[in-house]
């Protein structure tokens, strides 16, 4: 759980812009837009493959040689 302390002389701008920085680290959003909607669990299966068959596809692209 995200959660800051505010000193008196610290300007609010400042505070929200760690808040936002520390939640962003943790993850909060993207947890929340992943859990939004319930998905099915060959749905997220398939998802991890096409992300798997990316990654492999990028990483064989960066090894080729350019003529």
């Amino acid at each position: 759980m995200a959660h800051i302390i505010v000193d008196d002389n610290e300007m609010l701008e400042k505070a929200i812009k760690r808040f936002k920085r520390m939640v962003e680290k943790e993850g909060v959003i993207r947890e929340f837009k992943k859990r939004e909607y319930y998905e099915k669990p060959s749905t997220i299966l398939n998802r991890k493959k096409k992300s798997i068959q990316r990654k492999l596809m990028k990483k064989s692209r960066k090894g080729r040689p350019e003529y």
